[in-house]
C-alpha cells in the first residue's frame, strides 16, 4: 500500500467520521433536547455553531466521496469553499473558547457541546494542515469568505433590536452593557475573523505549495 493511498484512506475516514459525529451531535441536541423543551427549531439553525457545524460536514463528506471516486484534484471554487468552511468552524472554536467562556450553556448536553465547539474545530484545522489545498488561493477569496460572516451580524443585530431574541450575548445591547459594547465586541469579532481567514489562507497556500508541488503521484487530498 502506497504512501499516497494510506493518506487517501485517512483523509476519506478523518472526514467521513467528523461529519457523521457532527451530524449525530446536532440532531440528538435538537430532537432529544431542544423540541421536548420548546424551543423553536428555526432560532436553533440560526446559531453561527450549528451552520458553520453543518457546511464543515457538507464538504467534508463531499471531498471524502470525491476521493472515493480517484478524483484529487478539486477546482477553486472547490478550494474556496473548503477553506471557508474551515475559516468558519475555526473561528466558532476560537469565539466559544475567548468570548463566550462565562455565557451559561447547561442547555447543551455536554458531549454535543464538546463535538460542536471542540471536535469539530480542531478536525477542520488538521484536516487542512494535513491535507492542504492543491490550488492556491488568491488574496481576493478572503474578502469573499468575509461576506457570509457579515450578513449574519448584520440580520443577528437587526433581529435583535426588532424582537429581543439573539443566538450570543454580543449581539444584545442589554446583554453586554450598551451598544457601545456591541460595536466594540463585534468589532473585535470582525479584525478576528479577518486576521483568521488570512492565517488560514497563508497556511494552505505555505503548505500547499510545500507538500503537492514536490509529489509525483497523485496526491491524497484537495
Amino acid at each position: 500500500m502506497s504512501g499516497a493511498h494510506t493518506s487517501r484512506v485517512v483523509a476519506i475516514a478523518l472526514r467521513l467520521g467528523a461529519a457523521a459525529l457532527s451530524i449525530t451531535a446536532m440532531t440528538y441536541q435538537l430532537v432529544a433536547v431542544h423540541i421536548p423543551r420548546g424551543y423553536s427549531v428555526p432560532d436553533y439553525f440560526w446559531y453561527f455553531t450549528n451552520l458553520s457545524n453543518i457546511m464543515i460536514s457538507i464538504v467534508f463528506v463531499v471531498s471524502a466521496v470525491r476521493l472515493i471516486r480517484g478524483r484529487t484534484d478539486p477546482s477553486s471554487t472547490d478550494v474556496a469553499l473548503r477553506g471557508a468552511a474551515v475559516v468558519y468552524i475555526a473561528f466558532v472554536g476560537l469565539v466559544f473558547n475567548t468570548l463566550l467562556t462565562d455565557v451559561d450553556i447547561s442547555s447543551i448536553t455536554p458531549w454535543v457541546n464538546t463535538v460542536v465547539h471542540f471536535v469539530l474545530p480542531a478536525a477542520g484545522i488538521v484536516d487542512w494542515i494535513l491535507w492542504p489545498p492543491r490550488r492556491r488561493i488568491p488574496l481576493r477569496v478572503v474578502g469573499w469568505w468575509m461576506v457570509w460572516p457579515a450578513v449574519y451580524a448584520a440580520a443577528s443585530l437587526v433581529r435583535e433590536a426588532l424582537t429581543g431574541w439573539y443566538a450570543y450575548p454580543f449581539f444584545s445591547d442589554d446583554a453586554v452593557g450598551g451598544y457601545g459594547v456591541v460595536v466594540a465586541l463585534v468589532g473585535v469579532m470582525i479584525v478576528g475573523f479577518a486576521l483568521l481567514a488570512l492565517g488560514v489562507r497563508a497556511v494552505g497556500n505555505a503548505l500547499g505549495a510545500r507538500r503537492w508541488h514536490r509529489e509525483a503521484e497523485p496526491a491524497a487530498a484537495g
